[in-house]
């Protein structure tokens, strides 16, 4: 028994009043070795089971193995939980937990005045202090005032609970992250059991680990609980109201492979995924090959121009090829994806979008390749570009991406982001039985085909190789029309080029029309955004509109071709307001297509925009003169 759960069975649990809130934002903060994603991820467990809605957001360090103790290594993990609907990850963090001095230092600007910040005074050694970037002690130099500081010395109280197993100290100092675990769940009157579950099952071959582990947890815990820290609050959150069902929490990259998968079921379609490691894009790779048990044929090739082209083999053979990337690994598959516009075959390209350009900083959010997705390839070669809005939203448009590419014959771009592929949500599975089949149609009669001849959609039949009498010439060189042969003949080459772009245009008939998420058109502004701008947006619009402003907003899922009545929606509005984490690029593609005023509110920090950012937007645009 460790000296603090002994203390624990000794003095009785204080009777703290517990503030009442409808919300909070927590984040955890340390070196990448401190286990603070799998702090984060445990406490979203809880949450979760609790019954509160949430978004997460975890932030990692780009640098693989930064010196332990620098703000380059910080990682952190960022949850917004509550009673109500959870449309994004949080201003800024009510609750800060420092598990170093260089979290202190990277995390504090984001901070609001009367913030609580729980710091591990053992980690507050002079050398850490003048690694991180201090001075002088930032608890003793007025750093903090401001701010409801709870000094723990979280590092030497785990060396205590965890002594009884005989952990070296380099060992049972990572457990901190449990000790640190068990103080935020007593603040927030949360149960210890789903996390003690989930230790007993993950360490059940390793009985010390798992001692030690749940030492420290409780450790935190009774401390809180019966030591006396007036600086340490308790809160008291009213659970979710939310709609009965199966839910789970999922990341943005899990429910890409979920409805990768299902999207090829319903097609009837042998999916391989052909990729290249690249961050952000890699986990969808591992998460895709957890799922090979649904005749998934995953690929991790030598290069992301073997990967394209892997993907482009699979779909000519019959299948669906998927790849991923991200900015850089896509401009490399960029030729590669000519030839599929070329050849007309099903392509679903997954951009999971980062800060650039080059290596530009790979772990940070950021919309920046929408133009290259819907532009970025040489010679005019027309793709489907769609978007995410959630982590949640991905299962449904990865199942969207791969109807349109194998009922139109044309690429399809998928854009994620960073932020949208790590952070996670409560997903209320679907009814599987009640989801449509989209089944792919192959051609088989050899008396009516031509490779290149179209239906009323300008589709070309898709052929697989092999079947008796429907032998076919196929490649990157020009095509006749109807014949597929080889042509270098200028009006021929007009004629193919105008089908390609045409045949893509006709998508819009095949997917929704633009509806309005908040609002309608008697308002007098428009936010038009798309991407995981959808629930900072939405958050925003909805107290705005709570404060009596006349403001509206669309949010687009379907990026090229644009929905068919978009231009009619976006032509009732004087003020138009595009946030996105780019320069501008929505904008510019709304104006060239439609000639409307729209006005980019831009944002090129690699973290999401805020509520607070966008209402002060919101609340300026309305103030100026049309």
């Amino acid at each position: 028994m460790t000296t603090v759960e002994s203390t624990a069975l000794a003095i009785a649990p204080r009777a703290v009043p517990r503030e009442e809130r409808e919300e909070a934002v927590v984040r955890f903060a340390g070196d990448s070795g401190d286990g603070v994603q799998l702090a984060g991820s445990l406490f979203t467990l809880s949450t979760a089971r609790a019954g509160y809605d949430l978004v997460t957001f975890p932030d990692f360090p780009a640098e693989i193995r930064a010196p332990a103790g620098t703000t380059y290594g910080v990682s952190a993990f960022q949850i917004h939980f509550g009673g109500r609907e959870i449309l994004t990850v949080g201003d800024r963090p009510d609750v800060l937990v420092a598990l170093n001095p260089a979290a202190l230092k990277v995390n504090l600007p984001e901070l609001a005045p009367g913030s609580i910040v729980i710091v591990d005074i053992g980690s507050f050694t002079e050398r850490n202090l003048r690694k991180a970037g201090f001075e002088a002690d930032p608890r003793e130099d007025g750093t903090l005032d401001g701010f409801r500081v709870v000094p723990v010395d979280i590092s030497e109280l785990t060396l205590r609970a965890v002594a009884p197993t005989g952990l070296g100290k380099r060992e049972a100092l990572r457990c901190k992250n449990f000790f640190a675990l068990g103080l935020v769940f007593w603040m927030f009157d949360r149960e210890l059991t789903p996390v003690e579950e989930w230790v007993r099952a993950r360490f059940k071959d390793d009985p010390l680990l798992q001692s030690a582990n749940l030492a420290a947890l409780r450790a935190g815990h009774a401390l809180a609980e019966t030591a006396e820290l007036p600086q340490l609050p308790a809160f008291h959150l009213p659970r979710a109201h939310i709609a009965p069902g199966l839910y789970r929490a999922v990341t943005g990259h899990e429910a890409l492979a979920f409805g990768l998968v299902d999207g090829a079921m319903r097609a009837g379609l042998h999916l391989t995924f052909c990729s290249y490691p690249i961050t952000p894009a890699s986990t969808l790779l591992h998460d895709l090959a957890r799922l090979r048990h649904f005749g998934v044929t995953v690929l991790q090739a030598e290069d992301e121009i073997a990967a394209v082209c892997a993907a482009i083999g699979a779909s000519y053979a019959g299948g669906i090829g998927v790849t991923s990337s991200s900015g850089p690994g896509i401009a490399l598959k960029t030729e590669a994806i000519g030839l599929a516009v070329m050849t007309e075959l099903p392509l679903v390209v997954i951009d999971s979008q980062r800060a650039g350009p080059s290596t530009g900083m790979p772990t940070k959010t950021e919309q920046a390749d929408l133009l290259q997705a819907v532009f970025g390839r040489p010679g005019e070669a027309p793709v489907v570009v769609l978007a995410a809005a959630s982590p949640a939203d991905c299962f449904e448009m990865a199942r969207e991406a791969i109807r349109l590419a194998v009922h139109h014959m044309v690429p399809v771009f998928l854009l994620s982001d960073a932020f949208i592929a790590n952070a996670s949500e409560p997903w209320r599975l679907p009814d599987l039985d009640a989801l449509a089949d989209f089944p792919a149609r192959f051609h088989t009669d050899p008396a009516s085909f031509a490779p290149y001849r179209r239906d009323e959609r300008l589709v070309r039949p898709w052929a697989v190789p092999g079947t008796p009498g429907l032998e076919h010439r196929i490649g990157g060189l020009e095509k006749q029309d109807v014949t597929g042969h080889v042509s270098y003949d200028p009006e021929n080459h007009r004629r193919m080029t105008e089908l390609r772009w045409n045949k893509v245009l006709r998508v819009a008939d095949d997917i929704p029309e633009q509806g309005f998420e908040q609002g309608g058109p008697e308002d007098e502004l428009l936010l038009v955004g798309w991407g995981s701008t959808f629930g900072p947006i939405a958050r925003a619009v909805r107290e705005c509109r709570a404060q009596g402003l006349a403001v509206a907003q669309i949010h687009l899922r379907y990026l090229w071709p644009l929905p068919r009545n978009l231009g009619a929606l976006l032509s009732g509005f004087r003020r138009i307001l595009v946030p996105e984490m780019n320069k501008g690029q929505l904008a510019r593609l709304l104006r060239g297509e439609f000639l409307v005023p729209a006005k980019a509110l831009s944002k090129v920090t690699g973290r999401p925009f805020t509520v607070a950012e966008l209402v002060a937007a919101i609340r300026a645009s309305l103030e100026e003169r049309p």
